[in-house]
């Protein structure tokens, strides 16, 4: 007979390839069943990003793991249980939405939006649920770059924020209530109590992920969200030439003062390719965001080039995830999503687990 306890123990030496570290460490085992000589493992996949490839190879780790004792057939079930840490007491404004991530930039007119809109859809197309909120309250893009929604935004008979709908995800943002040519002329109070409303009055729902697409620069806003809710982490997005690096130091030492982990950093506009002739140019420079993750101990998500129909998706109001799902660059976003989402998950099981009730200020 097969023993339950040496199928764990074997288990227990088994490295999860998207996280290197083994699955029970990470607690993604959920549970071993044995019937005769059949086993069923089952598992819990800390996030629908999870890439297929490497669960095929977990797979193949776990049953090269379980069969040595005897097993003459190891069955692997999963199921998708997004791992998240419960938010503190002082910090429970945000109702539904499991992990935050910001996406953010030292400076303006690098592709930050663009970024933050294919990797909140790109998340989706993983599986998960997912919101976007925009809390450029000064230069609200969004609404432009998703186009007209499905379900426009509105109010519930409790006076709840019902977010638009937006190629399946709930979408927020000041765009959807100001004149499009009307400019937002606010000081910092005002500012923080639009996003304590867009927060705490808004109804998400229960949500894997909520991005935040912010403002360029290190100001009110992304100081009020560090005191509101907790940020699971934030994607800088940056363009190769130096200018925008040095800006973007800063951002991350900002990220830093408020504890809030840097996931990755992305280089857009990184290289243009000729569609009719192939040639590659790198117009803006060429590595200056690789390098930077480099120099600051953080991942690489990888380089965005400079495309036309990624520009005109967002101009368009159907980003590129969307209106091209197999082209190479929607490819490159949900790699993206995919990183972010496996370093989120990293960042919860690699700590033990913690109850809500005991969750406190540091």
């Amino acid at each position: 007979m097969i023993n339950e306890a040496a199928v764990k123990e074997a288990l227990g030496k088994v490295q999860d390839p998207a996280f290197n570290a083994d699955i029970v460490t990470y607690r993604m085992l959920r549970g071993v069943e044995i019937s005769g000589e059949d086993v069923l493992v089952k598992l819990d996949i800390p996030t629908h990003a999870y890439p297929k490839t490497m669960l095929r190879e977990l797979q193949k780790r776990i049953e090269a793991a379980v069969q040595p004792l005897g097993a003459k057939r190891v069955t692997v079930m999963h199921e998708v249980v997004t791992a998240f840490h419960p938010a503190p007491s002082d910090k429970a404004t945000l109702k539904g939405p499991k992990n935050v991530i910001a996406v953010a930039a030292g400076k303006g007119g690098v592709g930050k939006s663009t970024v933050a809109v294919n990797m909140a859809l790109a998340l989706a197309r993983h599986g998960a649920k997912v919101g976007l909120l925009d809390a450029d309250v000064f230069g609200p893009s969004i609404p432009t770059m998703l186009g007209a929604p499905e379900v426009p935004p509105s109010a519930s008979k409790d006076s709840k924020i019902i977010p638009a709908m937006h190629h399946g995800m709930k979408v927020i943002s000041v765009g959807f209530f100001v004149d499009k040519d009307e400019a937002v002329v606010w000081r910092g109070p005002m500012v923080h109590r639009l996003l304590t409303q867009f927060l705490a009055d808004v109804d998400w729902g229960e949500l894997d992920y909520l991005v935040c697409d912010l403002p360029p620069g290190t100001g009110d806003v992304q100081l009020s969200l560090s005191q509101l809710i907790p940020i699971a982490g934030s994607v800088m997005v940056t363009t190769p030439q130096e200018v925008s690096i040095v800006d973007v130091v800063k951002g991350i030492a900002m990220f830093e003062k408020v504890e809030i982990p840097i996931l990755g950093i992305v280089e857009n506009m990184s290289f243009y390719k000729c569609p009719a002739c192939g040639h590659t140019d790198e117009i803006f420079s060429h590595g200056g965001g690789k390098r930077l993750a480099q120099e600051v101990g953080c991942a690489f998500f990888g380089e965005i080039p400079i495309d036309t129909r990624i520009r005109f998706g967002g101009d368009a109001g159907v980003p590129i995830v969307i209106a091209s799902p197999d082209s190479d660059n929607a490819q490159r976003f949900m790699d993206i999503a995919s990183q972010a989402a496996l370093k989120v998950a990293a960042s919860v099981l690699s700590k033990p687990k913690r109850s809500p009730r005991l969750a406190v200020i540091k």
